[in-house]
């Protein structure tokens, strides 16, 4: 049975009826790193340097050295990052149960409310009726907030501080409680660049996703791009952090498991299909010569 299932699942990633999403941004010095009060620990930029490129330094390869936070571009929250979350079982990236790495995602479009107000908070009533829309949340699936954030390509207008701190959406502390104690989800993912809105430190209690989400064992995603190539519903998320040794997360590479044929236009569809019989007739005149 399970052999068959992965078997199908090769076959349909090889013909296309399976896409792959890309959901992380590319990690380099230029991408804007979560800024702190100065008073504060700040988290490391990306940073990189080469090491040797085939040259006197290494004459047949090439390589560099990083660093950069565990909190630093597209990257993974587990619960032990949070206080709420310092004294749990498995709370950290390398203790993290591996099942956790692959789960169904729900995706809100909040991008027109975002576009319209920068501090944006998404509600209970939205989610209600989003599941109106699109059924009811599975427990286990992430809740990915498309915000089309990503599509902020300057970091200044990404961060979006002023004198008063950051601008940007994020769930109020209802809607949290909501998918955490009814909706049992596995974490929640963003656009931006933190998981909580800019101005979650007014909300009570401060940043109420990293506190509840992180407090009941669930995880976070930040810096996510490309959720506007989702479906509501139907995708699966796979986003597995590095396993550092007591770990409060890591950057990461996060793809989307995406069904083709409900996705690409029907013209598109109609030329995958006709492919095969346009080779098997190439071959075949090949034969007669």
């Amino acid at each position: 049975m399970t052999d068959s299932v992965l078997t199908q699942l090769v076959a349909d990633l090889l013909a296309r009826r399976i896409r792959i999403v890309d959901l992380t941004q590319t990690l380099s010095p230029e991408f804007p790193q979560i800024v702190l009060p100065p008073e504060m620990g700040q988290a490391w930029p990306f940073r990189i340097e080469e090491t040797s490129r085939y040259d006197e330094r290494g004459p047949a390869w090439y390589w560099n050295n990083f660093s950069c936070s565990e909190h630093t571009g597209t990257h993974f929250d587990a619960p032990i990052h949070w206080i709420s979350g310092m004294h749990l079982p498995n709370a950290s990236t390398d203790t993290i149960p591996p099942a956790h790495f692959i789960a169904p995602a729900c995706v809100l479009d909040c991008s027109r409310e975002a576009a319209a107000d920068a501090d944006f908070l998404l509600t209970i009533d939205f989610l209600r009726n989003w599941e109106k829309q699109h059924g009811r949340i599975p427990p286990g699936a992430w809740i990915l907030m498309r915000t089309d954030w990503s599509k902020r390509t300057d970091p200044v207008a990404y961060q979006n501080l002023d004198e008063t701190g950051q601008h940007t959406p994020g769930p109020d502390p209802a809607a949290v409680r909501f998918l955490v104690d009814e909706r049992r989800v596995l974490g929640f993912g963003s656009e931006a660049i933190g998981t909580d809105a800019g101005q979650a430190i007014h909300l009570k209690p401060p940043y109420p996703c990293h506190y509840y989400m992180h407090g009941s064992g669930r995880y976070g995603l930040q810096c996510l791009t490309n959720l506007d190539l989702l479906p509501a519903t139907g995708s699966v998320v796979i986003a597995a952090p590095l396993k550092i040794k007591q770990g409060s997360g890591s950057p990461l590479r996060v793809l989307a498991l995406v069904p083709t044929p409900a996705d690409v236009p029907a013209q598109r569809r109609k030329r995958l299909r006709t492919r095969p019989a346009k080779v098997a007739k190439r071959r075949a005149a090949k034969k007669r010569l």
